[in-house]
């Protein structure tokens, strides 16, 4: 009838003169090009923070390539050359979060810009849209890992061993390559786990109908670890940025901040909860890294990072215990507020105590580190001794998944007294 509305859930954003197929194929490439863009710009600027834009040979632009592969879940090999006299090593094995972070928040917004006021979408629209923009993103992937390449000319400071070295073709050199297979395998992963989160975490992502009857027990727990994972970003932030004013060197701060800052302030979760990583530092490779953390792994052996240990060197340390209970019981609570009405407690501390286990499981594999360089000439010296350097960071696994279910499950049966006086969805208020 004239005047009627309707009642169903309006349709997707329409392009008004573009073919479906068009429009769709339109939506995935700008999807896929926003995060790209965004890594790009956020490698940039990290690494010329970092002082990467005086590197020799037009490098640059081929290191912030390569830093958006990894970024991206990509693979880089490092090469090295000493001619018949000598030999190089090198090896990276570190993920930029702040670049993968930013990437990954872009994408997933623009992702849902078109399906922002729908609630239903059916499976075989939202598994194309999926391949759409898995597919638009591994062209531009491609890319930018052709463009990942470069070798470097290695100095071993001494004006005549330089001279004799180039002379007898042992001139030793350091180059990158992207492994545009691994590359393409893990990146491929990479952007479809993207978007599983995202409809796991959001509200404005439509389900297909059979999916609706799971969406309350999956969501709220997967919006609570968000919500942690930002906020200790955004507390990282608000730190960084108070040392970029008030400390020296503000361009190596602002270099952590853009290339590592989620990687320090998830690494500040697991050490605040209990958990622990294992790890050294050598001098020679110069990453930058906090005071109080190059203090603690600057040693000889391996050294375990933990709360006690930080303790020895800073005392302040305590803190991220407090930090974590606070920032875990309102994440608990958010939780327990988006599920149903009366779900039991225990039930909220078992969610939240899966959730919490399986995200400091995921930050540990992602806040591993190991780097070294080593180079020999003619016996002097090794590839791990004084003309070469190394930094490994390795996660306890056990261990924080172990403290990750202890706290879920307390923080989650606290969190879910405390918002038994709030209005969950599905309540409906009494006449």
């Amino acid at each position: 009838m004239p005047g009627t509305a309707s009642t169903g859930p309006p349709g997707p954003v329409r392009a008004p003169g573009l073919p479906p197929a068009v429009r769709a194929w339109a939506q995935a490439l700008g999807t896929a090009l926003a995060g790209v863009v965004t890594m790009i710009v956020v490698a940039a600027l990290g690494l010329w923070a970092a002082g990467a834009a005086d590197l020799p040979g037009g490098a640059f632009p081929s290191v912030v390539a390569a830093t958006v592969v990894i970024a991206a879940g990509g693979s880089v090999g490092l090469s090295g050359e000493a001619g018949i006299i000598g030999q190089a090593n090198a090896g990276l094995d570190a993920v930029p979060l702040s670049v993968t972070l930013a990437g990954a928040l872009v994408t997933a917004a623009v992702f849902l810009l078109p399906l922002r006021h729908r609630a239903v979408a059916g499976t075989s629209e939202l598994l194309g849209r999926v391949a759409r923009t898995a597919a638009c993103w591994l062209v531009l992937l491609l890319l930018v890992a052709l463009a990942a390449r470069h070798d470097f000319r290695i100095s071993v400071g001494n004006e005549l061993a330089d001279q004799i070295g180039a002379e007898l073709g042992s001139t030793p050199t350091v180059g990158f390559r992207a492994d545009v297979g691994a590359t393409l395998g893990f990146g491929l992963l990479w952007v479809l786990a993207l978007l599983v989160l995202t409809f796991l975490v959001s509200r404005r992502a439509p389900l297909s109908s059979p999916l609706l009857h799971f969406q309350d027990s999956f969501r709220p727990p997967a919006f609570a670890m968000l919500v942690t994972l930002l906020t200790y970003v955004a507390i990282g932030l608000v730190v960084g940025v108070v040392e970029l004013f008030t400390r020296g060197r503000p361009a190596d701060t602002l270099a952590v901040l853009l290339l590592g800052l989620p990687n320090l302030a998830w690494m500040a979760l697991g050490i605040g909860t209990g958990g622990g990583w294992v790890g050294h530092v050598d001098k020679a490779i110069g990453l930058p890294l906090p005071h109080v953390l190059d203090q603690v792994l600057r040693a000889h052996g391996q050294r375990t990072l933990d709360l006690g240990a930080i303790a020895r060197h800073d005392g302040r340390v305590w803190l991220l215990v407090a930090v974590a209970a606070v920032v875990l019981l309102i994440a608990a609570f958010a939780a327990a507020v988006r599920s149903p009405a009366r779900l039991p407690a225990w039930r909220h501390a078992v969610e939240m105590a899966l959730a919490l286990g399986l995200t400091l499981l995921v930050v540990g594999l992602l806040t591993r580190i190991t780097a070294h360089y080593g180079l020999s000439l003619i016996g002097v010296g090794d590839l791990g001794g004084n003309l070469g350097g190394e930094v490994t960071l390795e996660p306890q696994l056990l261990r924080l998944v172990g403290v990750g279910i202890v706290w879920g499950l307390v923080t989650g049966f606290l969190g879910s007294l405390l918002a038994r006086g709030v209005r969950h969805p599905g309540q409906v208020s009494a006449p």
